[in-house]
Order: structure tokens, then C-alpha cells, then sequence
């Protein structure tokens, strides 16, 4: 009888891998491959559904253009407070030194309080600032939009130096006695308008903050004047302070110058309650 040398030892492995053949060399290199690219997969970034938006942060490019033009000093302004039942609209105009913007300019909206704070301060070290304010009176003898297109205007006028060219956040330009230029989107778009809207709301939280401490209760300094259950609570515990606005339909109704009852009175009014 022949015995080879070996035999043995291929029915072992078989007999360790349930009686199939071993895995070859070239196998397990293919293997270990797919798993160092499976567990690459898994550390990588997860990708964005399409259609998502990806939000960039506002550039200096438009003024830079206007500069070429020979065009300067460039404003861009912002209010904060169109939508609240009480307090002002705050505008705020901004002109950027082109040569000392503060880095990480954004949308106010999307900066939280503590880096609106920081933020503030180093605008206003380092460009020429204005702000200006539309009282309750105004809103309600105008209504909001021109309240807030008319401390726009005068946010402007208060600047250090006349500007050349204004860009405004929105649809409607302002009578800046100069060139104005409305972007839609322009806080999330243009440095400037940025910076605007970084100043108007930080000036407008400082001060709701202020009526908070004059008005015990109300919360001003939590909500700022917002449609929140507090403040809808405070209204009907506390009623209307002189800060609120009362062509605003919740204010009106507190103070029974509107009835629930008239749907055609509470339209008009509702209309006029616009968002941020």
C-alpha cells in the first residue's frame, strides 16, 4: 500500500470547514478587500437626498462687484420684528470696511444667541452701523410692511457716511435717497445684509429683554414679543401693555376691539400678523 505524504492534512481542513474545500489565498485577499471597503462605507460621510438644500454662507461678492464699478460706500440693511405682538421692528444699515469683515457672517436666523453676541460686537468695531426703530404706534397707523420699509429708510440716513448703493433684505426697495438694490433671501445671501441682520436682532433681543424687566410676567425677555402659549396667557391674565400692537388680531381681542364673533374683522386683522 502507498501512503502519500500530505493526505492527511486536506481532509483535516475539510473536515474543520464542515467538508468543503478551504478558502484559497486569493479568496481571502478578495474577502478582507470587500470588508475594508464596507467599513469604509460605513466612516464616510452620509450623503445628502437629493433635492436637499445646502446652505452657504453669505459672500462679500456682490459689493466687490460694485467696487469695481467705482461704487461706494455700500449699506446693506435688516430689520428683526415683524412678526411679534409687541415691541418695535428694529432696522439696522451696515457699510463692511472691505478690508476688516468679521469672519463667520450668516443669517441671524440661523446663528445661535451666544455667537449673534459675539458677532455684534465686532460689527460694530468694525464697519459703520446704524439703527433705527418703528414703535407700535407706527405699525398700527401704517401697518407693518411700510412701519418696516420706513425704519429701513431712516437705518440709512443715520449712517456716519451717505452710501452709494443700498442692498435690502426682500422684495421692496426703500426711498434711501441713493441706489437700492432688493435681494430676496439677502441675509443668507449678501455680507452686508448679513451683518444688518445680526445687529437688528441682537439690538431688538437687548431691548425685549428690557420691557421683560419693566413688565413683570409677560416673559418678554424668553419670547420677545412672539405668538407663543406664554405670551398668549400673559395677554389674557395680565392684558395688553402699551408696547403691544393692537391692530394684531390677539391684541385686539384682548383689548375687545375685535369680536371673536366678526370672521370678516379677524381676516383683516390676521393679515396683518406677518412672519419673521
Amino acid at each position: 500500500m502507498l501512503i502519500m505524504a500530505g493526505m492527511n492534512r486536506p481532509a483535516s481542513a475539510r473536515a474543520q470547514n464542515g467538508g468543503k474545500e478551504p478558502p484559497s489565498k486569493s479568496t481571502l485577499r478578495k474577502k478582507a478587500a470587500e470588508d475594508k471597503d464596507k467599513n469604509a462605507a460605513k466612516d464616510a460621510a452620509p450623503r445628502l437626498p437629493l433635492g436637499e438644500e445646502i446652505l452657504s454662507r453669505p459672500t462679500f461678492r456682490r459689493e466687490r462687484a460694485a467696487l469695481k464699478r467705482g461704487v461706494w460706500p455700500i449699506a446693506g440693511c435688516d430689520e428683526a420684528g415683524r412678526g411679534p405682538l409687541a415691541g418695535p421692528v428694529v432696522a439696522a444699515a451696515v457699510i463692511l470696511d472691505p478690508n476688516n469683515i468679521p469672519r463667520g457672517l450668516d443669517d441671524s436666523k440661523r446663528l445661535t444667541p451666544e455667537r449673534r453676541a459675539v458677532l455684534y460686537e465686532r460689527i460694530c468695531a468694525r464697519a459703520q452701523v446704524a439703527v433705527a426703530l418703528a414703535p407700535p404706534a407706527r405699525i398700527d397707523r401704517d401697518n407693518i410692511l411700510r412701519a418696516s420699509l420706513w425704519a429701513l429708510a431712516r437705518a440709512v440716513v443715520a449712517l456716519p457716511v451717505k452710501p452709494a448703493l443700498v442692498f435690502v433684505d426682500g422684495r421692496d426697495r426703500i426711498d434711501a435717497g441713493c441706489d437700492c438694490q432688493a435681494v430676496i433671501g439677502g441675509d443668507g445671501l449678501v455680507a452686508s445684509i448679513a451683518a444688518a441682520s445680526i445687529v437688528a436682532k441682537v439690538t431688538r433681543d437687548r431691548l425685549m429683554a428690557c420691557l421683560g424687566a419693566a413688565h413683570p410676567g409677560y416673559g418678554f425677555e424668553r419670547h420677545m414679543g412672539y405668538s407663543v402659549p406664554e405670551h398668549f396667557e400673559a395677554l389674557d391674565r395680565l392684558g395688553p401693555t402699551i408696547h403691544h400692537r393692537r391692530s394684531f388680531s390677539p391684541v385686539a381681542i384682548a383689548l375687545g376691539e375685535l369680536g371673536l364673533g366678526n370672521s370678516a374683522d379677524a381676516d383683516d386683522a390676521i393679515a396683518d400678523v406677518l412672519p419673521l
